[in-house]
């Protein structure tokens, strides 16, 4: 049967139980550390308790998702005799599809039945759900495992990701930026603008002087290089600035004409390196 597929991803994703609950899929959580020291599921927080933690400058700090979390999730799949689509987390961010890749190797030796096909996304947050979105809708349409598999691999160096940060702290205390960039850069309020390049990491594409600025120069971008926006489902993620993102989503569908402009929340797996006040935009484009 050419349906009788799952595709799982891990929730470098910052895809909500309910999305994925809608869409059929199925997430490995990741997991934080706040200043406590406890690890705690990324699936599982309170996100305005977490940034309201990160505005009073707690740290967070990450941890890829390790080869057990997904051989449980990849065992399950296979006792329901379902092939294993596995879109993992950008590996310029993180060792967590690298580790998928290893888990997918390890179960088709125990299930030589059964597929499964890792693909490292070079995504992240909902960049990475965009592309699961795309691959499940595939999915639905009847498109085999491998034709799926083929269309993200052939397809994710399209998949842009522009974004903008509120603070510079945050990007800062990752090692993102120096010191000195960072204190100049809040000084005379300074907003860099982002991207995630071929190679799936973060890389400073530009700056513009304040936030309207910086939203601004995101619909440049997408200007720039998007193609046939009428086509699109488009994703905007924010770090708890809801009301900026829906009216950035507004502008979106006033300029682009999309399909749809889907909102969501940052996670803690990215925000604990974005911070509160992050802006992003997804959408395929010409390159990223």
């Amino acid at each position: 049967m050419a349906n009788d597929y799952i595709i799982i991803t891990d929730s470098g994703s910052d895809i909500t139980p309910e999305m994925a609950a809608e869409w059929g899929v199925r997430v490995v959580p990741l997991s934080y550390t706040m200043d406590d020291g406890d690890p705690r599921p990324g699936d599982q927080v309170d996100l305005k308790e977490f940034y309201a933690a990160l505005r009073n400058k707690a740290k967070a700090t990450t941890s890829a998702a390790n080869l057990e979390d997904f051989t449980k999730y990849f065992t399950e799949a296979a006792k329901e005799g379902l092939d294993v689509l596995y879109l993992g987390f950008s590996s310029g961010l993180s060792s967590t599809a690298s580790t998928g890749r290893l888990a997918c190797s390890e179960m088709a030796e125990e299930y030589p039945d059964l597929k499964f096909l890792p693909v490292d996304t070079l995504c992240a947050s909902l960049g990475q759900a965009m592309i699961v979105y795309i691959a499940n809708q595939m999915k639905n349409e009847g498109k085999t495992i491998e034709e799926v598999r083929d269309w993200v691999e052939e397809n994710k160096l399209h998949l842009c990701h522009h974004f903008t940060v509120d603070d510079l702290f945050f990007l800062k205390r990752g090692g993102r930026v120096s010191a000195a960039t960072a204190v100049v850069g809040s000084m005379l309020a300074i907003k860099p603008l982002l991207h995630v390049d071929n190679e799936g990491h973060l890389i400073s594409i530009g700056k513009a002087r304040g936030r309207k600025g910086a939203l601004d120069g995101l619909i440049k971008a997408m200007e720039d290089s998007v193609v046939s926006p009428e086509t699109q489902t488009m994703f905007i993620c924010h770090g708890d600035c809801e009301d900026e993102a829906n009216a950035l989503a507004d502008t979106l569908r006033e300029k682009f004409n999309p399909v749809d402009v889907k909102v969501g929340c940052i996670g803690p797996v990215i925000g604990a390196h974005s911070g509160p006040g992050t802006i992003a935009v997804f959408f395929l484009g010409t390159e990223r």
